[in-house]
């Protein structure tokens, strides 16, 4: 990733970095931005929202000056841990409103790190409110959520950045610029991609009354209100269809977005999937366990395949892309990327970078993905290069919405049975009206849909 604009600010004490300004400058991982601070807020005050949050605050002296949860125990856990790491070291005005929350403050940047089923309206009211946004994948549970954020951040100038961070992810970035962009790979006209983590929180929990310090009416919004049966909280929610699009919607639009960036994809010709509930059959649980889809493009096919039980297809790549060519093969994942050429020729292998001495507070920071951070901070850092200099990031809403939508209609087209076409500029799957009505789910009153 380009450094150019990205410099020159004092690193945050609070973060716990030792080392000098020269170094951090010469690395590139401070910022300097406007010369008042950037009045940031958060929305979803729990362990991710929280973790970009601290990525953020990292690597550029901000404001963070308003927080919002509907759980109080993490709303008031979250703002005694950022008035440790801000250097104002004020705990920030705390909500349980998001709405009263932007009516309240004129925020320069608006985190989201609230539930998918919540990603849409809250992007939306946010980028009306004046704001740019940080929103974590996928921006939609389904596809007409998607085209509404994407035709309000270009009405409002808004700069919308997407917690797809391979695009950040040093190693990936590496392969991006020295396999696929030096042609190492030949003639590519193969993806597989695939999850096999034990993901999905099945189980029979009983019903109980929703505890004082969560406002589980506005946990739910415009999603279905299901009879409360334990805290949503600690991906208990990502069972349910009702607020999400399973495995495929939250891991796959992270591999597929990265090979999408990788070989500089759009949207695909045509989608198509199977799959169901094959072997956990005993708890609540309404997502997919097992699933393929296909993503075609002009003689390239992208294959998905997740698996909830049984062994990963490669145990050191259990979650992953493999990119396949006629001169060689690019493995890749969160942790490394391997480049095997067909025949003769040099092996390139390349590690997850941690920075662990440049940010030595991550390892004291509960739940932290240690390898993820590096990307997280270069993900935000890009994102405040886009808000100063006025640039799309690299993980633009659009990126982000294709990525999602094709993991939404990969979902469809497993329950309908059948493959679909989507037309971005018609916003309809071609030939089939019964598809084209699912691609806008219906909200629970009295929360109205974005798109009009």
């Amino acid at each position: 990733m380009a450094n150019s604009n990205l410099n020159r600010r004092e690193f945050i004490q609070g973060a716990g970095a030792v080392l000098t300004l020269s170094a951090l400058q010469a690395k590139g991982l401070t910022f300097a931005g406007t010369a008042n601070k950037m009045q940031v807020g958060l929305i979803g005050a729990g362990w991710y929202g929280k973790s970009d949050l601290f990525r953020l605050i990292q690597v550029s002296d901000i404001n963070v000056v308003a927080i919002c949860d509907v759980d109080s125990n993490h709303l008031k856990e979250a703002g005694k841990l950022i008035s440790l790491r801000q250097t104002s070291k004020k705990v920030p005005a705390l909500y349980r409103d998001y709405r009263k929350m932007l009516a309240d403050h004129k925020l320069d940047l608006v985190l989201i790190g609230s539930p998918d089923h919540w990603h849409a309206r809250q992007a939306i009211d946010a980028m009306m409110s004046g704001a740019h946004l940080y929103l974590q994948k996928p921006v939609s549970v389904d596809v007409l959520e998607g085209e509404a954020i994407l035709s309000a951040a270009r009405k409002y100038n808004r700069k919308v950045q997407i917690g797809t961070q391979r695009r950040s992810t040093p190693h990936l970035i590496d392969a991006k610029e020295n396999v696929i962009n030096k042609g190492l790979l030949g003639k590519i006209s193969h993806v597989e991609m695939c999850c096999y983590y034990h993901m999905r929180k099945n189980g029979n929990p009983p019903l109980e009354p929703v505890p004082d310090f969560l406002d589980y009416e506005m946990w739910t919004g415009p999603a279905p209100l299901r009879p409360y049966d334990g805290l949503p909280h600690g991906s208990w929610w990502r069972t349910f269809m009702e607020y999400g699009n399973g495995i495929t919607g939250d891991m796959c639009v992270h591999m597929f977005d990265t090979v999408r960036w990788l070989l500089q994809l759009r949207w695909p010709k045509r989608i198509s999937a199977t799959g169901g509930i094959y072997v956990q059959k005993e708890g609540k649980s309404n997502i997919a366990d097992t699933q393929t889809a296909i993503f075609e493009y002009d003689e390239l096919n992208c294959i998905w395949q997740h698996r909830t039980w049984g062994n990963p297809a490669d145990p050191e790549y259990p979650w992953a892309f493999v990119i396949y060519g006629d001169k060689g093969t690019l493995k890749g994942s969160v942790m490394k990327y391997e480049f095997i050429p067909t025949g003769t020729g040099d092996r390139i292998v390349k590690d997850v970078v941690y920075e662990k001495e440049e940010f030595p507070a991550d390892l004291n920071e509960p739940r932290i993905e240690l390898h993820t951070a590096p990307a997280t901070r270069r993900h935000m850092l890009n994102l405040l290069s886009a808000i100063e200099n006025d640039h799309l990031p690299v993980a633009d809403i659009e990126e982000g919405h294709i990525s999602t939508a094709s993991c939404i209609l990969a979902n469809l087209s497993m329950h309908l049975n059948r493959p679909l076409t989507y037309d971005p500029q018609k916003r309809i799957c071609v030939n089939d009206p019964e598809a084209t009505k699912l691609l806008r789910r219906p909200y629970r009153s009295p929360w109205q849909h974005p798109y009009i």
